[in-house]
């Protein structure tokens, strides 16, 4: 058995506790940072959206694990649409995930809209959002729109805003409906360290998404 004196083992305990402090009280100032720089850029009220030419809808899963609908992807895509009919927006470009051969979160969103009435003219598939950055920084440098509204749940907004002002961009948001909390619990508990993640992405590490790839034209 090893013995370790019990002040080297207090120094050790105050050292680890002294350090796990720190990244709590990092990740507070990070999270503040991200909400309260674009706090004001986010609307809830679907007149007082700014009308703009195109929307970038942020993509998730049609289904939850369990494999009931999953709210968060209907309440965006019902924000779209209303967006749309209201005449605030033109186009709307669909950005996901599209990793899988059975997993196809734009096309998802696509089959959503058109149920909806939405026509397919107005649409434009982004398949390689696999992040919220990849989509955010596709949008500007692939289908060149540095000025968009961006739809998606009051909570995800705050970093894909972020994301857009680093870039330069011109940027709103549309808050989509909220999802009940028992649901979304886990879902915040992640979003909050996704903050701090995007920080090291934009200005330490200085990130690029996956693909980029030749810029598409959209036609309005």
């Amino acid at each position: 058995m090893i013995y370790i004196p019990s002040s080297n083992f207090n120094k050790f305990f105050n050292a680890i506790i002294s350090g796990l402090s720190m990244m709590v009280v990092l990740a507070v100032i990070l999270n503040i940072w991200v909400t309260s720089s674009t706090v004001k850029q986010i609307y809830y009220r679907s007149w007082e959206v700014p009308t703009e030419d195109v929307a970038l809808i942020l993509g998730t899963s049609k289904y939850t694990r369990d494999a009931n609908n999953n709210p968060f992807f209907k309440n965006r895509i019902n924000a779209a649409a209303l967006l749309y009919y209201k005449k605030k927006v033109k186009h709307l470009i669909l950005s996901g995930d599209n990793s899988l051969s059975y997993y196809n979160e734009p096309m998802d969103m696509r089959k959503a809209l058109i149920k909806l009435g939405v026509p397919d003219s107005v649409i434009t598939l982004d398949y390689a959002g696999f992040r919220t950055f990849d989509s955010v920084v596709r949008c500007q440098k692939i289908f060149g729109q540095s000025k968009v509204i961006i739809i998606t749940q009051r909570f995800h907004l705050y970093r894909a805003l972020f994301i857009a002002n680093a870039n330069d961009m011109i940027a709103c948001g549309y808050a989509a409906e909220a999802v009940d909390s028992n649901i979304a619990f886990t879902t915040l508990i992640r979003e909050y360290f996704a903050r701090c993640l995007v920080v090291v992405d934009l200005f330490i590490l200085n990130k690029t998404p996956k693909f980029l790839g030749k810029k598409e034209s959209i036609n309005f």
